[in-house]
């Protein structure tokens, strides 16, 4: 037999996802299942030298909760293990996640290259925080990745994208990009908020950081805030060290990493929901002849179907769609639902709906939307875990008391 043989097999995704970080017994001195919650701003240290000798990187160990904590960093380790990452920095939210890292990464004179469909907070990130210190933000449609290629510059620092895009759901081919970005020497990094790594993993395609809004999906109950950044372990230090601790302070309370760890234990469990309730969904909206479009990448009719089925193990529980009758009739739709609620985030137990243009990417000007790709009357669906016929039951008797034609 062969030594390698001898290994254990690497652990399933729900296992890790529920066991990663330890070394198969409980973290507590009394034995709780459910590891402790540290609650605490600093740590002591036996003598002098001990605490030098921390500072200075010489000895592990924590020494202030604003770099390192003991609850937080066993969040970190199982985000490293399901991202398929050597490291993680867990934050206080998805937009922490991402400030601390382009900070990081980025100095005036530097390019970042971006997609042009973006979370709206995001894009203003760019165009109003980093664009007034000298960094220079520019837009291509990533969707054809010898756009990409073309575009990025002798300054690009740093190509940033998501897949599926907020709020159109639009594709990235990751391994195209990330061939064509690292040929030029420019660094990857995908937000994987939407399709979480139970349906995507980019770093396996090529990426070099992903970032999470981890109040979405990985919390997945809708009441926490959070974020993480997933990359190398060199890399995520110099995050840790730099963006998080010195320049944006966006920590994650040891309370909300305990909550994140919660979720992930369901979080493989949930998505299958999600994406089965969201197919069927899609598929029952693209059948009503008061629906325009319906944008999923599950759908036979996406036109990027096929990199949905070669990059993504499922297809999600995001749906995006427009009615006859633009921005009029969806408020009207949107106002008669009943169970489905009206409200902002996504990925939670419950289904929510919102109105990109006056919500989520009201920072965009009309003009930047339409150039984006958002249109004015788009609506987003984040589907939960209700029993989808009550679902559907319930966009049926809006679709009617809208006005709008149902088949």
């Amino acid at each position: 037999m062969h030594a390698n043989d001898r290994r254990p097999p690497k652990p399933g995704f729900a296992t890790r996802a529920i066991h990663a970080g330890t070394d198969g017994s409980p973290d507590d001195p009394h034995g709780a299942l459910t590891p402790p919650v540290h609650m605490t701003s600093t740590f002591v240290f036996d003598r002098v030298a001990e605490g030098a000798a921390r500072f200075a990187g010489e000895q592990p160990g924590h020494v202030y909760s604003r770099i390192s904590n003991p609850t937080v960093d066993l969040l970190e380790r199982r985000l490293a293990s399901l991202e398929g990452g050597t490291a993680a920095l867990a934050t206080a939210s998805g937009m922490g996640a991402i400030t601390s890292l382009l900070w990081t990464l980025l100095s005036p004179g530097d390019e970042i290259l971006a997609d042009e469909a973006l979370y709206g907070c995001t894009f203003a990130f760019l165009h109003h925080g980093l664009a007034r210190f000298g960094v220079h933000i520019r837009h291509a449609d990533f969707s054809e990745p010898q756009r990409v290629a073309d575009a990025i510059g002798p300054a690009t620092r740093v190509v940033y994208f998501e897949t599926p895009a907020n709020p159109t759901m639009r594709l990235v081919d990751i391994e195209a990009v990330a061939g064509a970005a690292h040929a030029r020497g420019a660094a990857v990094v995908v937000d994987n908020t939407y399709a979480t790594p139970v349906l995507t993993r980019p770093l396996e395609h090529g990426a070099d950081f992903v970032v999470h809004s981890a109040t979405k999906y990985l919390g997945g109950h809708g009441d926490l805030v959070a974020g993480a950044v997933i990359g190398p372990e060199e890399g995520i230090h110099r995050v840790r060290m730099e963006g998080l601790k010195d320049l944006t302070g966006a920590v994650m309370a040891p309370l909300t990493a305990h909550l994140v760890m919660r979720g992930l234990k369901t979080l493989e469990l949930r998505m299958e929901r999600h994406c089965r309730s969201a197919a069927s969904i899609a598929a029952w909206l693209e059948r009503q002849p008061g629906v325009a479009s319906v944008h999923y990448p599950g759908l036979p009719s996406f036109p990027q179907r096929a990199l949905a089925a070669r990059q993504m193990h499922d297809f999600g529980g995001m749906i995006a769609f427009e009615l006859d009758g633009g921005l009029e009739a969806g408020v009207r739709f949107m106002d008669s639902l009943g169970l489905i609620r009206r409200a902002v985030s996504l990925g939670d137990a419950e289904s929510l709906i919102q109105h990109p243009a006056s919500m989520t990417h009201s920072t965009m000007t009309p003009e930047e939307r339409a150039r984006h790709g958002i249109a004015e009357g788009l609506i987003r669906l984040s589907v939960g875990l209700e029993t989808v016929e009550d679902l559907v039951g319930d966009l049926e008797r809006a679709l009617r008391l809208a006005h709008i034609r149902v088949a």
